[in-house]
């Protein structure tokens, strides 16, 4: 389950799913992750890509939507206003991942090409992974084209639930491809950027806004 709570004066949410991992989603409050006191702090260049990359010694990382954490001290952290941020954690290898779900890397299903990469890198296992579906705009508030729909619906077995109209949601597509993958513990945001902004940054309510927050986790 998804709670608020206060880091260094900040406003931040996290999930009792990733008790043990050191987590969280920002808020409009912001955050310095400098005081995190990582060994190294790690963002990408995203590009509504789903390019998954495993970090390494390298300090860029281009056209990535997605990075693997494996050593104790790194740190990773994404942007977002609106797409869906994806976290997870093997529990047994303690291996880490923050993944950036737009409807294009949804459509891509991004979440599914994390955890095969972890099972490939790491020798993950489906039963000791943990996802997390971050805050992101909800069914409510979300309509796109029928192209668009059509491309997000084709990525599951089971539509169900998953759209009203035009209007869908990309939080249950995600969980629904991890599901139909095979993961069986994932906790998902009730939270809606749109409805919720008071919190949270929105692209579509704040017209464009290049304000962001953000998914952070530190091994």
């Amino acid at each position: 389950m998804f709670y608020f709570d206060t880091l260094f004066g900040k406003r931040i949410l996290r999930s009792d799913y990733l008790e043990g991992v050191n987590h969280f989603f920002t808020t409009r409050d912001g955050f310095d992750f400098d005081k995190m006191s990582a060994k190294r702090l790690i963002t990408p260049n995203q590009t509504h890509s789903a390019n998954v990359q495993v970090i390494d010694k390298r300090k860029d990382y281009s056209e990535t939507d997605g990075l693997i954490l494996s050593n104790p001290g790194d740190a990773v952290y994404l942007r977002f206003a609106d797409c869906t941020p994806l976290m997870f954690y093997d529990t047994q290898k303690h291996v880490g991942a923050v993944s950036h779900a737009g409807w294009r890397g949804t459509a891509a299903k991004i979440g599914v090409i994390t955890v095969k990469k972890m099972q490939e890198s790491f020798g993950s296992k489906l039963q000791d992974i943990t996802a997390l579906i971050g805050p992101a705009i909800s069914i409510c508030c979300y309509e796109v084209g029928d192209d668009v729909k059509e491309k997000l619906l084709s990525t599951v077995s089971d539509t169900t639930g998953l759209f009203d109209g035009n209007k869908v949601d990309l939080k249950k597509i995600n969980s629904r491809q991890l599901e139909e993958t095979g993961i069986k513990k994932i906790d998902t945001c009730p939270y809606c950027t749109v409805c919720d902004n008071d919190m949270f940054f929105s692209y579509r309510k704040e017209n464009g806004t290049t304000d962001r927050h953000y998914a952070f986790m530190m091994l």
